[in-house]
């Protein structure tokens, strides 16, 4: 018999648990979920009140049949998955398929894996919360519900293999309309007026109001010439910046992804491995607070290495809208401990999360503000310096925020003493011309401070719904370069004006989210024809009801009910009524031929089209596939014209001939029926043969140093490298090397013998799958 068995959901949580408890505990994973709706079903019985259909996966039976005979073996089964909906759901999983005695199942839960945590958790036990588990079944089903009926019409209307989520679907909306909002954006110039003075000490003042065009900048320095310049006022005012609360699981994967470039997946990734290991609290929270036992040690550390005047214990107040604040947010278990073993990734993540907890229990910075108005004779302009003193540091001894924009954040110069009615005399006086922003585009962590801010997803969704819309494609992550942009410049120097033009990098993207193609088409089908799914406030309204359920304030399948019926309508009318053309946009006339162009989503991806599709002529239109960075929604019939000059023959190379063109994959070089593609930087449009050359002789050495060996006894069996390493290629089927064999000296008979024992094995895998079944 096992007096005590402990199941947790992950194999890292149950090594770190092991070891505060005594030999009476035995530890198992269940890794992860257990069972879940059936993938290729609905999975959900819309005749019997919603009920959902869960099955056991395949990969799962081995882990089930295992923890069954531990269970039966054990007097008492403690069930430790997390303490949030999703860690209710499986310990409630566990119980039903278990078939956990109710008398000897125990649920507990912890938010941050010590001893003390353990077992002050085994003294308190509770049963399972019927409450937060109906929440998630609800998330679940009306996820899955929505999934399974939109996806069919996406198919139908728009492209094959498409699909729509429910919170993914609002997150690619807010990622589309900013796209269009820079598409529209009208960029204005002004002229931005800057002056070098001295006294004791060099300072640069900025003129009060910017001017709108180059005629107003030149009559200003024009009458700058003769001008006097005189202080009209200093102003000093004492200010103070406080510390930022600890963090949430929002703006830890903020924080991270600035500071550390960390996407949200990657933060998250850390995060787990911190909280498995035991050296940090629960990652997934939306409360600032802080327990009475974490202040108290934080108060500690602050006073042993800042001292006491560097102290402020503080309770923060969760401000984000629907916040459960179920526990607290995210600190290190053990604030004195400096520094933790793993990867230099977690180091750096548990570094940031223990400054942060610190700082939010330290004084304020104290500073002082100083402003220094310059009149200038004769002008209704005025010339304003600020500057900024640290008196006292405070948290900012420990830690210092990041901001979105870091310009804002950028400390200010230091300025020298001044007096009122004291003359200055400015060295040089600069107008440059600068233009206005453009709205910014998303990145990872600012669309999660949106959806928050929106009340969209909860803690444990920003990451999967932000990894779903990568993964389907439709939006794209990526860096992209900026282009040049002229601007001009005036300067007056010692009596003389000057005016050049200059270059300026602009629009540089790092990292930032990008909508496809096929993800505008997608957003748009769905606000047209669901425009509730793809609401802001009625989605917001819907993670509200969740919450409701999880307080036991509404019964699950009720709320399902209210939302399906008329869902479910909407689909049935959608599918008759719906004459979706996938995006496509007429852009004019072929000045050439006469025919019209269009451009839409086809078959592989956005295409452009020239000619109409005439069943009664025997003319078929042309097609050409838009290259990377064109979308559907902005391209000009230029554009699309220029696509039809592909394929270009280029010239020949050894004799044979060399052609650019565009395919399913891209654009490629074509020599000697072998395909080769172009890079990054590379334009089908203009590339050049001496180019295309080097193209294709950098894919003939690639392709050299992939394959290991060849074989006379038969062509199409080959020795390759891969991207994990040499594998066996026949046919078109890869087969695994067993380990320890070196590659380059398989003969033919060896590379047979692999096959022929790869496919026993998978044969053998198949049967007894298909018996387990029978059983």
């Amino acid at each position: 018999m096992i007096p005590n068995l402990v199941i947790v959901e992950s194999p890292a949580k149950a090594k770190t648990i092991e070891k505060f408890l005594g030999k009476d505990f035995v530890v198992k994973s269940s890794f992860g979920h257990i069972r879940d709706l059936s993938k290729n079903k609905l999975g959900v019985d819309l005749k019997k009140n919603y009920k959902p259909q869960y099955i056991v996966s395949d990969d799962k039976k081995k882990v089930v049949d295992e923890l069954k005979k531990a269970a039966e073996q054990a007097q008492t089964v403690w069930l430790a998955s997390d303490e949030d909906r999703e860690g209710e759901a499986i310990a409630w999983h566990l119980a039903e398929v278990l078939k956990l005695d109710p008398k000897k199942t125990k649920r507990i839960v912890f938010h941050e894996i010590t001893k003390n945590a353990i077992q002050q958790a085994i003294q308190n036990p509770r049963s399972i919360d019927e409450n937060l588990v109906n929440s998630q079944q609800a998330r679940r089903v009306l996820d899955r519900l929505v999934g399974f009926e939109i996806s069919p019409i996406l198919w139908k209307k728009v492209k094959p293999a498409l699909s729509a989520g429910r919170v993914q679907s609002v997150a690619l909306r807010l990622i589309v309309e900013r796209e269009r909002e820079i598409i529209n954006f009208k960029s204005t110039s002004f002229y931005k007026v800057i002056a070098d003075f001295d006294a004791q000490t060099p300072f640069k003042a900025e003129l009060s109001d910017k001017l709108n065009t180059i005629d107003e900048a030149r009559k200003f320095l024009e009458h700058c010439k003769d001008a006097t310049f005189k202080v009209l006022d200093v102003v000093k005012k004492p200010a103070k910046k406080s510390p930022p609360p600890p963090f949430t699981t929002s703006t830890l994967q903020q924080e991270a992804s600035r500071k550390y470039g960390f996407s949200v997946s990657q933060t998250m990734t850390l995060a787990q491995k911190l909280y498995e290991a035991g050296y940090i609290t629960y990652m997934r929270t939306d409360s600032v607070n802080l327990s009475d036992l974490a202040l108290a040690t934080s108060r500690e550390v602050v006073l042993k290495e800042f001292g006491e005047k560097y102290s402020h214990t503080r309770q923060y107040k969760t401000k984000t809208k629907g916040a459960q604040e179920a526990h607290e947010a995210i600190r290190p278990t053990y604030i004195d401990k400096e520094k933790v073993p793993g990867t230099t990734a977690e180091q750096k993540l548990y570094d940031l999360i223990r400054k942060r907890t610190l700082a939010s229990q330290m004084s304020d910075a104290q500073l002082e503000r100083t402003t220094i108005t310059i009149e200038v004779s004769g002008s209704k302009y005025q010339f304003v310096a600020s500057g900024e003193v640290i008196i006292f540091d405070g948290f900012l001894k420990a830690y210092s925020e990041s901001s979105d924009d870091d310009s804002e954040e950028a400390s200010r110069d230091l300025l020298p003493l001044v007096k009122v009615g004291q003359a200055l005399q400015p060295k040089q006086i600069n107008a440059l011309e600068r233009f206005a922003q453009r709205p910014a585009r998303y990145t990872e962590a600012s669309l999660v401070k949106k959806l928050e801010e929106l009340g969209i997803g909860r803690p444990s969704t920003y990451a999967p719904t932000i990894s779903t819309i990568i993964a389907r494609g439709y939006v794209i992550k990526e860096d992209r370069p900026g282009v040049e942009r002229p601007y001009q410049s005036i300067t007056l120097k010692q009596g003389k004006i000057t005016q050049t033009q200059k270059v300026e990098v602009t629009g540089a993207e790092k990292a930032k989210l990008f909508p496809s193609d096929i993800g505008i088409v997608v957003n748009d089908f769905l606000v047209e024809y669901f425009p509730n799914i793809v609401n802001y406030n009625f989605t917001a309204q819907v993670e509200e009801k969740f919450d409701e359920i999880a307080m036991g304030k509404m019964e699950w399948t009720k709320m399902i009910d209210e939302f399906y019926k008329p869902f479910h309508d909407t689909v049935k009318k959608t599918e008759k009524e719906s004459d979706y053309t996938k995006g496509e946009r007429v852009l004019g006339t072929d000045p050439a031929t006469g025919k019209t162009v269009s451009v839409r989503i086809g078959r592989y991806g956005p295409i452009v089209q020239l000619g109409d599709n005439d069943p009664n002529s025997k003319e078929k239109p042309q097609y050409a596939s838009l290259l990377k960075g064109q979308l559907v929604s902005t391209i000009t019939l230029e554009e699309a014209l220029s696509l039809f000059k592909l394929p270009r023959t280029l010239g020949s190379f050894e004799g044979k001939e060399v052609v650019v063109a565009v395919g399913r994959f891209g654009p490629y070089v074509r020599h000697e029926g072998k395909f080769y593609s172009l890079k990054k930087d590379d334009n089908p449009l203009d590339i050049d043969l001496s180019r295309a050359i080097e193209i294709i002789e950098e894919g003939r050495l690639k392709e050299k140093q992939r394959v290991i060996k060849t074989f006379t006894e038969d062509p199409e069996l080959m020795v390759l490298n891969g991207r994990w390493g040499p594998y066996i290629s026949k046919a078109k089927s890869n087969y695994k090397i067993p380990k320890g064999t070196n590659a380059s000296e398989l003969t033919y008979h060896d590379c047979l013998k692999i096959i022929e024992e790869s496919e026993k094995k998978e044969t053998t895998g198949k049967k007894t799958t298909k018996t387990t079944k029978k059983k």
